[in-house]
């Protein structure tokens, strides 16, 4: 090509003038390949966009045959186009015969040209179509060339997804955008959720993809960088950040990228050729990510995440959006889709409009998905690929009773899945019958069945699930719900609020449980510790800062003025703790008493047992407390060594194992023992083949979901605990200690005709 070739800013000027003209799709699209053509001294010039059933189709083209568009196809990966289409890479040939992917479509006549230039069409990394220059002369494209058609194929792109394209589309075809997407992962939360998709790192879309004044688009630039390397920068130094390991990786890689030369100078690159700020972080995070994408490496895959975080971060920051910005444009019907995301910011979506969580990562103990079960929506996880694959406002259904998810389902699916939810009220109004109905087994067991709740809109569900009581109140989700430390006069209101819903049945408070990765964004806490979950958390925590102790058992002591009060104190590792504990309690007991206010009848004191050197101070402990209660989430992963938030090691190992059935019968034979009450209330309460486990280890009070207690209670009325306790005795006194009881307790269940 001549050293005169008009630069890629006066084409991008001459696409938005067509972009702008009241044209049809299939002649705005015939007119920009023949710009494209004429530009860049080209021959040829043509566009092959990517169906649904993995063909590319030829859409427009100008030099090859114009009898061939909509006719010439090529599959996926088969000749040049599709090759490039399949890597999500650039092909740069001098003599394009002789590649060893030529293929020759003899209704294009494209066999006269020797020199080939194609780029993916890309979006978010994904491959919408290919484009394409062709010469006769042999040659190969300058890199500035290349970066023109790249620029380009980023227009085309967003052309394709705004669905400029649709009405071009024959009937019974559809675009690859468009395609409905199947996904199977793991089932973190019962349920079925219909509805529409709300990315929680939300896809900015870019609207201005033009700029006006090259200095002042690189003046944005350089501030928003300015800002977000600011804000990484804060990340990194506030001391409330409790995060190492894998969080502060992804802050360290955060500030990596954002200092990155390279990067910086392709965005810039990108801008020098006519694009805007925020159309230049588009094409440069999709160019990126296309290429992360197909390297092996698996630790520069995972970067790939990373990367396209601090890309929407800097979207944001050009684009002056906030997260406040999609709560107040959030659908009815929302299912955020997520990589993960913490406990707290799941509390920022109005309850009302979620009816579901979709996660990339995640495990079913992380603390977000234990906030989604108090929430009662269905919770997938695991889902590879399902970020990417989906945009704000697609039709989406998660299934929580199996881990699938349907991405822009095709109608017969929707109609299936909606008759599911049907079928699930159906069975929950059996659940409901059951709910005034005694919890007790076939053979005269009695359990008790409590619900696990942690803020205001839990309440009403305590007499709607018939449970018991409430056996774990979540202190700590008012504070992560607030702004600022709650005051005590609305800590108070809180508790007053939940003992007086109880109307008498028995509530236990669980004092606040904050670190690890229950950080508050408001809370100057320890310095960055290299495992939150093992460090200054909890207990710990509230000891060494007792004025945060003091002040919510004093808020807890008026508000149960006159009834019970049962106060539980978490990850508790030795009996001097709870001993400290107490002392704090009564000092407070006698505050209040000197200044007459009304105390509670009974005060009882709890210890939860999640840390494993309890499990030799079991009698002393069962001497030293009112009641215990086992936290198995914590104490499952303390025993196994598993990181509950590693989604590669999350159903590695099962709870119902003979070494941690082995465990939980140790505890509930010391309460025994000691006649101190023993409850359970982590994850396993709230599946009934679990929960069958425990009742048959000698556990009589259980705690769980709201939504749990239909299907437990179902259960339990159908059991003979008599039969099963002989079944794990054996077990757990035979050998095979690594044996798995899953099958054996399924079995048992199939056989006695108990409903699991």
């Amino acid at each position: 090509m001549p050293d005169h070739v008009p630069g890629p800013r006066a084409l991008l000027r001459r696409l938005r003038e067509l972009m702008a003209e009241a044209l049809d799709p299939q002649t705005r699209l015939d007119r920009i390949v023949r710009e494209i053509a004429k530009n860049m001294v080209a021959e040829v010039c043509s566009l092959y966009v990517l169906r649904a059933d993995s063909v590319l189709e030829l859409y427009a083209t100008e030099g090859l045959n114009p009898g061939s568009v909509h006719l010439a196809q090529l599959r996926l990966g088969q000749g040049l186009v599709g090759t490039i289409a399949a890597s999500a890479r650039a092909l740069n040939l001098s003599d394009a015969q002789n590649h060893p992917a030529f293929a020759y479509l003899p209704e294009t006549g494209e066999e006269i040209y020797n020199s080939f230039l194609g780029v993916p069409v890309l979006r978010a990394g994904r491959t919408l179509g290919v484009l394409v220059v062709q010469n006769k002369t042999k040659r190969i494209y300058r890199d500035d060339e290349v970066e023109a058609l790249e620029t380009i194929a980023m227009v085309i792109a967003e052309m394709i997804a705004a669905g400029d394209l649709a009405r071009l589309i024959r009937p019974g075809m559809e675009l690859d955008l468009t395609r409905p997407a199947s996904f199977r992962g793991l089932a973190f939360n019962d349920g079925v959720g219909l509805g529409h998709v709300v990315l929680h790192e939300p896809r900015i879309v870019v609207t201005n993809l033009f700029n006006e004044d090259i200095e002042e688009e690189l003046k944005r630039l350089d501030a928003a960088l300015g800002s977000l390397r600011l804000s990484i920068d804060d990340m990194m130094s506030r001391r409330e950040v409790a995060f190492e390991g894998e969080h502060r990786a992804v802050l360290e890689a955060y500030r990596m990228f954002a200092h990155d030369r390279g990067w910086v100078r392709r965005l810039e690159e990108a801008i020098h050729n006519g694009l805007s700020s925020e159309a230049a972080v588009e094409k440069v995070q999709s160019d990126m990510r296309a290429r992360m994408t197909h390297m092996t490496d698996p630790y520069l895959r995972e970067r790939m995440s990373d990367f396209d975080d601090l890309a929407n971060r800097l979207l944001r920051q050009l684009m002056g959006r906030g997260p406040e910005m999609v709560a107040a444009t959030l659908p009815k019907d929302a299912i955020v889709v997520a990589r993960q995301m913490g406990a707290a910011e799941l509390l920022d979506y109005p309850r009302e409009k979620l009816r579901g969580l979709v996660l990339e990562e995640g495990s079913i103990t992380s603390h977000v998905v234990i906030v989604a079960r108090a929430m009662g929506i269905p919770v997938a996880g695991q889902l590879k690929g399902v970020v990417s694959m989906s945009e704000n406002g697609d039709a989406i259904i998660v299934d929580g009773e199996d881990g699938t998810v349907q991405l822009r389902p095709q109608p017969d699916v929707e109609a299936a899945y909606a008759e599911k939810v049907r079928f699930r009220a159906r069975r929950q109004e059996l659940y409901r019958e059951l709910r005034d109905r005694p919890s007790v087994s076939k053979d005269g067991v009695h359990v008790d069945l409590m619900m696990n709740a942690g803020l205001a809109v839990d309440l009403p569900q305590l007499a709607e699930s018939g449970a018991a009581g409430i056996g774990l109140f979540r202190t700590e989700l008012q504070f992560m719900v607030a702004a600022t430390f709650p005051r005590a006069e609305a800590q108070e209101r809180l508790y007053r609020d939940v003992l007086d819903s109880a109307k008498g049945k028995p509530v236990t408070f669980r004092t606040i449980d904050i670190g690890g990765d229950k950080v508050l964004p408001y809370f100057r806490g320890a310095a960055q510790e290299e495992n939150p979950a093992l460090g200054w958390r909890a207990i710990r925590l509230t000891l060494d800062r007792p004025g945060l102790l003091r002040t919510q058992v004093r808020a807890l002591l008026r508000a149960a003025g006159g009834g019970e009060l049962r106060v539980m104190l978490p990850m508790v590792t030795e009996l001097g703790e709870i001993t400290q504990a107490r002392e704090i309690i009564d000092r407070e007991v006698r505050h209040l008493s000197r200044h007459a206010y009304l105390l509670p009848t009974t005060l009882k004191v709890g210890a939860m047992v999640e840390v494993p050197a309890l499990l030799w101070q079991l009698d002393e402990l069962m001497e030293a407390v009112d009641f215990v209660s086992v936290g198995s989430n914590d104490l499952f992963q303390f025993v196994m060594a598993t990181d509950r938030g590693n989604a590669q090691l999350s159903d590695r190992f099962d709870p119902l194992s003979v070494p941690f059935l082995r465990v939980l019968k140790q505890i509930a034979d010391a309460g025994a023992r000691a006649n101190t009450p023993v409850t359970l209330c982590g994850e396993l309460a709230g599946r009934p083949i679990s929960a069958m486990t425990l009742i048959g280890l000698g556990y009589r009070s259980i705690s769980m979901s709201p939504a749990a207690i239909g299907p437990v209670k179902a259960m339990l009325c159908e059991l003979q605990v008599g039969r099963l306790e002989e079944l794990l005795s054996a077990a757990l006194a035979s050998g095979g200690a690594f044996r798995n009881l899953r099958r054996d307790l399924q079995a048992f269940a199939a056989e006695n005709g108990v409903p699991l």
